[in-house]
């Protein structure tokens, strides 16, 4: 008796085993079944938010199901991704990523809490932002090598503005200080619109900011454009060459929105909601839209965007490392 009854019960056991993973199947596939928590970890008005708006309203109608914005910001995008790493893996609470929350965050910031990379699954790629080199309309500085050479004869004497450590800002200037051998100096603002005002009043040299934010005063020719920060010319800057081709050899910057589910999310899910942002990003209509935030349209999914998250976190570790920056 005793054997017939733990003999039923291995086979109660295996059948649980089986049914298991048949389940899960079956609600990733309903999924979803209601609203979706979309959070993004920065202040309203910004890139970040502006994406995950035009996503998740996009979303929504191909999913038939409501996508929900909750800002929630915090030091360089802690709180909100902090928040996100510590939700269910159900498929119900997602987010919006960027090079700083899931790439440098953990080379400028000791007590991180969380791991950009164990705590999340990769989503999809959403697009890509790039930045511009910029300088006021009656700055001495010409060229990109004009730029060079006044920092290698004073090194220390120019200085750049960024929306502080970990920004796109604050990488452009490091990448090239590193490539280039020079020694600028970091002025840190609350935000990218702070250091433009200064800038055009004369308080800093020079910064790396992203093309969206710097648009306003490039069209009313109160900053002169030397270069941008991507691999390759933007449609939108015509005759603007890369840094690459302009005495920076092998300079690449980009940032880049993505989107993020914590770890553990069914892949089930995570397939499905890739496969939906593809076709959102593929659409005329919503990557014209990405495009006035400054974003060029990607789409990239969860393997793609996983393999392209290591190699960034690689990247800029060397970068940070060979700066001397130290985590605090």
């Amino acid at each position: 008796m005793k054997k017939r009854n733990l003999f039923s019960g291995v086979l109660c056991a295996a059948a649980l085993l089986a049914i298991g993973p048949i389940a899960h199947a079956q609600s990733a596939t309903k999924w979803p079944e209601k609203p979706v928590r979309y959070i993004v970890p920065f202040s309203p008005g910004g890139v970040s938010d502006g994406v995950a708006r035009l996503l998740a309203e996009q979303l929504s109608k191909q999913l038939g199901q409501s996508m929900i914005i909750e800002n929630k910001p915090g030091v360089s995008g802690i709180l909100g991704t902090q928040t996100v790493a510590r939700s269910a893996p159900d498929g119900y609470t997602i987010m919006g990523g960027t090079i700083t929350t899931h790439a440098v965050n953990p080379f400028f910031v000791k007590s991180l809490s969380y791991d950009p990379v164990k705590d999340f699954t990769p989503v999809a790629l959403v697009g890509m932002v790039s930045n511009a080199l910029v300088v006021r309309a009656d700055s001495p500085y010409n060229s990109v090598q004009d730029v060079i050479d006044a920092a290698r004869n004073k090194p220390g004497a120019l200085n750049y503005g960024t929306a502080g450590p970990g920004t796109s800002q604050h990488l452009s200037g490091q990448l090239f200080q590193s490539i280039t051998k020079t020694s600028l100096q970091q002025i840190s603002y609350k935000g990218g619109s702070q250091a433009m005002v200064d800038l055009i009043g004369g308080q800093i040299d020079l910064i790396f900011e992203t093309v969206a934010a710097a648009r306003p005063m490039i069209d009313s020719k109160r900053v002169k454009v030397l270069g941008v920060t991507s691999a390759t010319a933007l449609a939108d800057l015509p005759g603007v060459k890369p840094l690459a081709e302009l005495g920076v050899p092998g300079f690449e910057m980009q940032s880049w929105q993505g989107v993020f589910a914590p770890a553990g999310t069914p892949q089930a899910i995570v397939d499905k909601l890739a496969r939906e942002v593809a076709i959102a990003v593929k659409m005329p209509e919503f990557g014209a839209k990405l495009r006035q935030l400054g974003v060029e349209p990607d789409g990239r999914g969860s393997k793609e965007f996983g393999a392209f998250q290591t190699a960034e976190v690689q990247k800029w570790h060397k970068v940070v490392q060979e700066a001397g920056i130290k985590a605090n």
